[in-house]
């Protein structure tokens, strides 16, 4: 991963900023700066998109196979959304969720109702063999 996200603390100086900026160029990364808010910037923005997907999903808007097609197609993602979730561990990005919504009363960052069912189910992604693919197999197969 090329990025370096860097939050600034309340009492970081000038000097100590610019000194990151050039360790972080030194070893072929970029920076970005955010606020110290929840989720700063990059996950701020993905997690509610992952939690997005698993709406879509729950609805029956599209199958797993599709959503993560055509993320991967249509906005040029190395990965679905579905699937990352899966390598994140999905009660990592429930928690996520509910900090979200718990930090900012907003509820555009309520957990999907499927992402708590397969939370509650036990179904966490690849670290427990099932989440929204089944890693029993040599190939991961949809659960749904």
């Amino acid at each position: 991963m090329k990025l370096v996200e860097v939050i600034p603390g309340l009492a970081t100086s000038i000097s100590t900023i610019e000194s990151v900026r050039d360790y972080v160029a030194a070893i072929g990364k970029e920076i970005v700066l955010s606020q110290d808010e929840p989720g700063f910037i990059v996950n701020r923005i993905f997690v509610p998109f992952i939690n997005e997907a698993a709406f879509v999903l729950g609805s029956g808007t599209g199958s797993i196979v599709d959503i993560d097609k055509g993320v991967k197609l249509g906005l040029n993602h190395p990965m679905g959304p579905l699937e990352l979730a899966d390598f994140i561990g999905l009660d990592t990005l429930l928690e996520i969720m509910k900090i979200y919504l718990a930090s900012t009363g907003d509820p555009k960052y309520r957990p999907a109702p499927l992402l708590q069912k397969y939370v509650e189910a036990g179904w966490l992604g690849r670290k427990s063999g099932r989440g929204f693919y089944d890693y029993s197999g040599d190939v991961p197969v949809p659960t749904r």
